[in-house]
């Protein structure tokens, strides 16, 4: 992913309105521009503009079908930039867990006295 289409990402996820979109459609993928209009208090025409944004920023996918446009999510460029910031973490992290795990499965098990044994 460039940069500019990563800074396209993060403004369009900077709005408030836009996320709640967002979460609409990952709700009710396939809803037309009318069903996403009925959860907000705002008009068709802003409606519209948040859309146009999210859409320029590749987070939905809209297909003209008739006279209606149905919408989906497209979680894709999100998950793109997920990865960039977490892959090399995440196996740096996967790694330390896993020498941790082998050096304490083989640890030898500490011997404990009991209170007042006798001694061996």
């Amino acid at each position: 992913m460039k940069p500019d289409e990563m800074d396209t990402v993060f403004s369009a996820l900077a709005s408030e309105p836009r996320r709640r979109i967002l979460d609409v459609l990952k709700k009710e993928p396939g809803c037309n521009v009318g069903r996403v209009c009925a959860f907000f208090d705002i008009g068709r025409v802003a409606v519209m503009k948040h859309l146009a944004v999210l859409e320029g920023a590749n987070l939905i996918v809209s297909v003209k079908v008739g006279r209606e446009r149905q919408l989906w999510f497209n979680p894709v460029p999100i998950h793109m930039i997920y990865d960039r910031w977490t892959t090399e973490f995440s196996d740096y992290w996967a790694g330390r867990l896993a020498r941790m795990k082998y050096r304490l499965e083989n640890a030898p098990v500490p011997i404990t006295r009991a209170k007042g044994g006798a001694r061996g």
